[in-house]
């Protein structure tokens, strides 16, 4: 007969649910009766003023089959003229001294070899031109 009364008397292993469940459904009634009464905060931004000086356009140093040089800017049009590596060196520290924020972009042929865009990359770098940038023709 003892054994029938420790059987009995077993401790339940179930957690009741039943309030968590009324405790979520009243916080779920008071959010939802809440939340179209909140006014939502404006978010004032701070004002600039714009730019009086548009945005210079690049300079492309273009890379070709043959690895020769040519330096075309694009502020002044779409013409290209050969240069050398001093003589781009040496416009594009003019270019610097009159802009010294001016961009450039490295367009290079695909069949170009890697070492050749490293060493224009390299000549960019020794004249402390920051913004540079490869030009790259999106796939069809």
């Amino acid at each position: 007969m003892r054994t029938n009364k420790r059987a009995n008397n077993r401790l339940m292993n179930e957690i009741n649910v039943v309030p968590y469940i009324d405790v979520m459904l009243v916080l779920l009634v008071i959010f939802m009766v809440t939340a179209p009464l909140m006014n939502p905060g404006q978010i004032d931004l701070p004002q600039i003023s714009k730019s009086l000086a548009p945005p210079v356009a690049p300079l492309e140093v273009i890379i070709k089959k043959d690895a020769t040089l040519a330096l075309r800017d694009l502020s002044r049009g779409d013409k290209e003229s050969l240069v050398t590596r001093d003589e781009l060196v040496a416009i594009l520290k003019t270019r610097q001294g009159i802009q010294a924020e001016q961009a450039v972009v490295i367009s290079a042929d695909r069949n170009v070899r890697y070492e050749e865009v490293i060493n224009v990359m390299d000549v960019l770098q020794q004249q402390q031109i920051k913004k540079v940038g490869l030009l790259t023709q999106a796939r069809k």
